[in-house]
Order: structure tokens, then sequence, then C-alpha cells
């Protein structure tokens, strides 16, 4: 008579199921918006949620938490040069975004953990600092959050962060 272990493996290898695959699916779309520069590429990936009628941010999304910052994985920031969030000194590396909404104002959260499942894991421990980030009402509502990169000078961006009616936004720099 075959092990219960075997029963199992087999089951898994004819169902084509990967027994080390995490347990969590995908459940929105996913983006990665880049731009360069100054010669230099700055990548963000993230999953992209949609309200569906939902207040999110300050109900499903409390205010003052940390929030995974889309859906799904942990937002990540990728980039090939140092960079200054803010006055946050990011070296060239790959990061998870994680932020904290609040009514005025939101926290972003450089972490340097960058493969994680949403903010179930996430460790302060972890974070390569944190900077505030300004926030405007949106002139129309924002059904599918989304994250931009936008040109402000030469060595400058925008990375900005809209859903429903918020907009949440800090400049990016080149290192200097």
């Amino acid at each position: 008579m075959p092990k219960p272990l075997f029963i199992a493996t087999a089951c898994v290898l004819i169902l084509g199921l990967d027994s080390t695959a995490p347990a969590q699916q995908r459940k929105s779309p996913h983006e990665s918006t880049s731009l360069e520069v100054g010669g230099h590429k700055i990548t963000i990936t993230y999953g992209r949620p949609y309200l569906h009628g939902r207040k999110m941010i300050g109900d499903h999304e409390p205010y003052g938490k940390v929030w995974r910052t889309g859906a799904d994985e942990a937002t990540t920031l990728e980039t090939n040069a140092d960079l200054d969030i803010n006055g946050l000194k990011v070296p060239k590396g790959t990061y998870a975004l994680f932020t904290i909404p609040k009514p005025d104002a939101w926290t972003l959260i450089v972490n340097k953990t960058a493969k994680q499942w949403g903010a179930f894991n996430y460790k302060e421990g972890d974070d390569l600092g944190r900077t505030e980030m300004s926030v405007a009402k949106a002139s129309t509502p924002v059904e599918e959050f989304t994250i931009t990169l936008t040109p402000a000078g030469s060595d400058e961006a925008t990375l900005k962060m809209a859903w429903d009616k918020t907009e949440a936004s800090v400049p990016v720099r080149l290192a200097k």
C-alpha cells in the first residue's frame, strides 16, 4: 500500500500543482510604470484594485495603519541609481513600498524586503526609511488604484498614487 506522502505527491503531480507555490492568488490586475530620470530607470510594479462601490482609504484600508499600497504582493520600487525621495536617501536596488494613509498626509515607507505578500509579514525593522507625501483631492474619482511617475525636470520626477477621491504625491530626485 502506498504511503500517504506518495499519494499527496502524486495528486500534486497529476493536478499539475506546484507544491512550492504560495497559497495566495492574485485578485487584481498588475502593472508596472517606469520613467527614465537623468538617464536612469525607475520602475514601480503594483497590483491595481478597483473600488467596486466600496469606500477604501479610511475604511477598508484604515487610516493610520500600514497598507500594502495596491493589491496582492507588496508594491515594489526598482532603481538603477541612488534616489532622494523627499529627503529619504534610497540606494540603487529593489524595495517594497508601503504607505500609511491619513486624511491630510500619507507616509511613504521604503522597506528592504522587496518580495513579500501584502503587508502581512511587514516588519518596521526592515524599513530603509519613511517620508511624508502630500495629499490632495482628486479632480475626478479614480476607480482603479493608479501609480504614476511623471517628469519634473532633468533629474526629478513626481511619484503619485491616486484612488477614489485621493491623490498622494512625493518628489523623487536623483541623489547628489
